[in-house]
């Protein structure tokens, strides 16, 4: 990252582009996992960078200029010929997704381990921590990040179709904990992994552990506390980006308070934790509300800017 001033938040990802179905035919949209958490961290007014590698084919072309209308910093963005990983969605009758990939020598798994950015918080998950050799470079960063004290916020987002190994991943996952301040996982993420609300976690280093349980709203574990709320009722279009903006949600509310620091939430009361949930189940849910991730503007949550 040539721009050396500190940002509230650094999200260290892949981007991608989901080929959702419309009618007979599929519909490209800009996508993955931390790169919809950058977006609506950006959306959300805080000061967000992109650390990623992205194709210069026409897709990684539109990602920088979405990105850039989001108001995310694409300065830790580095840039190569190899392909856009594709993701292919499978919408179920009650909008939830399922996907398979095509990724073989695609660019975001070409990420090469730059110099830590300077940034209050850090967030890392989904595709970049499975595959090789940009996991391994992900998670040096992950690492780093924790030892130099900052705030770190990961989200497995687990898609078993590119998990050649579970045990291994498994394995993986548990040497990361140490490392993570707040740890967001789906109800189904947190059977895969071999834990029921990952409680056990807390155990292992693990700040927080946030659940999302769909149309049942939010649930946040410490070693204190146990807070949940309800998911607001809107018309479901379908469920993509839904936990991305769960997290990128979740920063951008400790952010607007002053809280992007790991002692500060390790110390959260259960009043604000649960502000932090009902912000963040707000912003998913608007996001359900229409096709594609497109997390929403501080503007549609009736936030200033």
């Amino acid at each position: 990252m040539s721009d050396t001033r500190e940002r509230s938040v650094v999200v260290c990802g892949e981007g991608l582009v989901d080929l959702v179905p419309v009618g007979e035919n599929f519909s490209p949209k800009l996508g993955g996992g931390p790169f919809n958490v950058a977006i609506a961290l950006g959306r959300l007014g805080s000061d967000v960078g992109f650390v990623s590698r992205l194709s210069t084919d026409a897709f990684g072309d539109r990602m920088i200029d979405s990105l850039a209308a989001s108001n995310v910093d694409t300065t830790g963005v580095e840039r190569g010929p190899e392909p856009t990983t594709l993701a292919v969605v499978n919408l179920a009758a009650d909008g939830g997704a399922r996907y398979s990939f095509y990724l073989e020598g695609t660019a975001d798994r070409q990420f090469a381990l730059p110099k830590l950015p300077s940034a209050r918080a850090f967030s890392f998950g989904t595709l970049s921590l499975v595959l090789e050799p940009g996991a391994s470079a992900y998670e040096a960063m992950l690492h780093e990040a924790h030892a130099r004290g900052r705030l770190t916020m990961v989200d497995p987002n687990i898609r078993p179709a590119v998990i050649a190994d579970p045990n291994a991943y498994r394995r993986r996952f548990r040497s990361w904990l140490p490392s993570v301040d707040i740890l967001k996982v789906s109800d189904d993420d947190a059977q895969w992994l071999g834990s029921v609300d990952g409680t056990e976690w807390l155990d292992e280093g693990v700040g927080a552990v946030l659940l999302t349980r769909g149309g049942d709203g939010l649930r946040l574990i410490t070693n204190e506390l146990d807070v949940s709320v309800p998911a607001p009722t809107v018309d479901v279009a379908d469920t993509i980006g839904a936990g991305d903006t769960v997290h990128g949600a979740l920063l951008a509310y400790l952010d607007r308070h002053d809280a992007l620091d790991a002692a500060v939430v390790r110390g959260f009361s259960e009043s604000d934790w649960t502000a932090a949930l009902i912000f963040a189940a707000r912003a998913a849910a608007v996001t359900v509300s229409r096709p594609g991730a497109d997390p929403p503007w501080s503007r549609e949550l009736g936030l200033l800017s």
